[in-house]
């Protein structure tokens, strides 16, 4: 049961009786009338088994995106009736108690506005319901559970640079320009000679059939396959900034930076013709989707990440290379999202890396923390203290071992792609695009 404000207030009224008559059995038949009016209302109060509690799932929404939670409530009885919707903090519920007055056979629908805060499925925590009586003094309260869950998909904050890298790949297609003859290029067509084209791409067969002098024309490869590898172990549980002005409490994860670089690749590339598989995992594998032949890739991949987080271990390259190999023999584009971390990657990846290269292009993605970069420019000027000379000077320290590591990728044939949480998803796609422009898929 619970008690309204009224019944303190009642009690204090009490204080009137208590000068009017000041005696001790004043007292008592104040209280002993207070609870009886108390009692009263309680039992006439309706039963909360009364309401009937129906739930519309919200669904799914992108991380910081608003969301709708819905209730019907309906009743057999009539009375005033509360309701709180509880869901677990990080669903970001706001508004949910709800106090109206409902007749018998009516219903009402209700809504609780909500803001996830985390990536992953959140539930609903219990529905709470008060049946009050009719002087407003005592109610009954019993919780339901009325299951209710929230899917919240990694946000895709990159897509703004969606657009911009389409149009460079319709001119690298040829839709948007003349299609020219590159190195790993495929054949499209037939045209009529002009002046200006390199006469190495004249097909003399089909020249001596003709009027005219005839050249092929070729088009980037298309129906290459993409391989994502999202590295799930502890160096992605890191938090860093977005750009060098924001607090590092104020960022975000390294894992959450390389879910968004992998969605603008996944988009880029189904767009391309290209075909994407996605592998995540640290110690044993935790997602594995083939996503081609899919209209949005973009959404699947947001499914299949919505659940990963961070894992306190060490990455197992062994078992991630297999579950690469396990999509094929055929030479793929492999994108390893890892940190750029000289101890885990000597110990872990470089290993792994030959057996890849030999069949594969392999490319490391790494989410840099700008705040190394913003301490090792600190000038003389701005050290006044011991502490800040220590800082600057481990933060050189850490950026000359991170350069050495990706010499020695280098010479492995593996490039490196390392920018901040902010940068690294467009360079990211540059850097395909730029592949793809040479033919090195």
């Amino acid at each position: 049961m619970a008690i309204s404000g009224r019944v303190p207030l009642l009690l204090l009224l009490g204080l009137v009786a208590v000068v009017l008559r000041p005696e001790g059995s004043t007292v008592w038949l104040w209280l002993l009338g207070v609870l009886l009016l108390v009692g009263i209302d309680l039992a006439v109060a309706p039963a909360p088994a009364s309401v009937t509690l129906t739930r519309r799932q919200p669904g799914t929404v992108r991380l910081g995106d608003p969301a709708t939670a819905g209730l019907r409530v309906a009743a057999t009885r009539s009375g005033r009736v509360q309701v709180r919707d509880a869901w677990q903090p990080s669903a970001g519920a706001t508004d949910n108690r709800h106090r109206f007055h409902l007749r018998a056979g009516e219903s009402r629908r209700l809504t609780t506005p909500l803001l996830p805060r985390r990536r992953g499925d959140l539930h609903a925590a219990g529905v709470t319901v008060r049946t009050w009586g009719p002087l407003g003094l005592a109610a009954r309260q019993r919780t339901y559970d009325v299951p209710g869950t929230v899917r919240a998909l990694p946000p895709f904050e990159s897509r703004k640079h969606l657009p911009s890298r389409l149009a460079r790949l319709r001119d690298l297609d040829g839709r948007a320009a003349v299609r020219v003859r590159g190195q790993g290029t495929e054949f499209d067509s037939l045209r009529e000679y002009v002046r200006g084209d390199d006469v190495r791409s004249i097909d003399w067969r089909a020249s001596a059939r003709a009027p005219h002098v005839v050249v092929r024309t070729w088009q980037p490869e298309r129906d290459r396959r993409v391989v994502i590898v999202l590295d799930t172990s502890r160096t992605s549980a890191g938090r860093v900034a977005r750009s060098v002005d924001e607090d590092v409490a104020d960022g975000m994860p390294r894992l959450d930076a390389a879910m968004d670089a992998a969605l603008l690749l996944g988009a880029l590339a189904s767009r391309a013709g290209d075909r994407i598989d996605f592998l995540a995992g640290d110690r044993r594998v935790r997602a594995r989707q083939r996503v081609h032949g899919v209209r949005d890739v973009a959404a699947r991949l947001q499914e299949q990440m919505a659940d990963l987080e961070p894992t306190l271990v060490e990455a197992d390259w062994d078992a991630l290379a297999g579950g690469v190999q396990e999509f094929g023999r055929q030479r793929a584009l492999v994108v390893l999202l890892t940190a750029l971390e000289p101890s885990a990657i000597a110990d872990g990846l470089l290993p792994v890396l030959p057996a890849l290269t030999r069949h594969h292009r392999v490319v490391l993605a790494s989410v840099r923390d700008p705040e190394l970069g913003h301490l090792a420019d600190v000038s003389a000027t701005d050290r006044p203290t011991a502490d800040a000379v220590y800082d600057a000077a481990a933060a050189e320290h850490e950026l000359e071992r991170r350069a050495r590591m990706e010499e020695v990728l280098a010479r492995l044939g593996v490039d490196v792609v390392d920018a901040d949480a902010a940068q690294l998803p467009p360079a990211l796609a540059d850097h395909y695009l730029h592949l793809k422009a040479q033919g090195l898929l």
